[in-house]
């Protein structure tokens, strides 16, 4: 077997014949007795065993108010969500009836708009024909002005 390969990680030893065996009490810390993968024994350097490691965490930390509030009101909001819904179910007929209403009251409104003019003119029409004139009267104006800035004269004809 080649030991040679495997001295660089091994810690050096003095021949066991020439002093004798090290006791375990005489080894340096951090080194081992090591079982090489070939089989063979021998000291070397080892890593301690890691500590565990240390909980970031060591103490439940207090729920904030803020998430037990939100915690609470979430079944509450669910429930009037969930309300309103079942209230619009019943409503929906007399809503659709409402907004048919409402449209009926619009058209009304724009009726009434075109409607009471066209009316008004005819009623003016038929209370002149009625009155006996028949003719509307008519005004004549005759204006005439010298150059941009001149001034206007004018007549009148009834």
């Amino acid at each position: 077997m080649h030991e040679t390969a495997y001295e660089i990680t091994a810690i050096p030893r003095p021949n066991p014949s020439a002093y004798g065996p090290m006791l375990p009490t005489e080894l340096p810390p951090g080194v081992q007795m090591v079982t090489l993968p070939g089989g063979i024994r021998t000291l070397a350097y080892t890593q301690p065993p890691a500590a565990p490691a240390a909980s970031v965490h060591t103490a439940a930390a207090p729920i904030p108010t803020w998430a037990k509030t939100t915690a609470l009101l979430t079944p509450t909001i669910g429930g009037g969500i969930s309300a309103a819904g079942i209230g619009l179910s019943y409503a929906a007929p007399g809503l659709i009836a409402m907004s048919q209403a409402l449209w009926a009251a619009v058209a009304l409104i724009a009726a009434a708009a075109i409607g009471v003019p066209v009316l008004l003119r005819l009623g003016r029409a038929a209370a002149a024909n009625s009155s006996g004139g028949g003719s509307t009267t008519h005004i004549t104006q005759n204006i005439t002005a010298s150059g941009m800035f001149g001034k206007a004269n004018g007549t009148i004809n009834h």
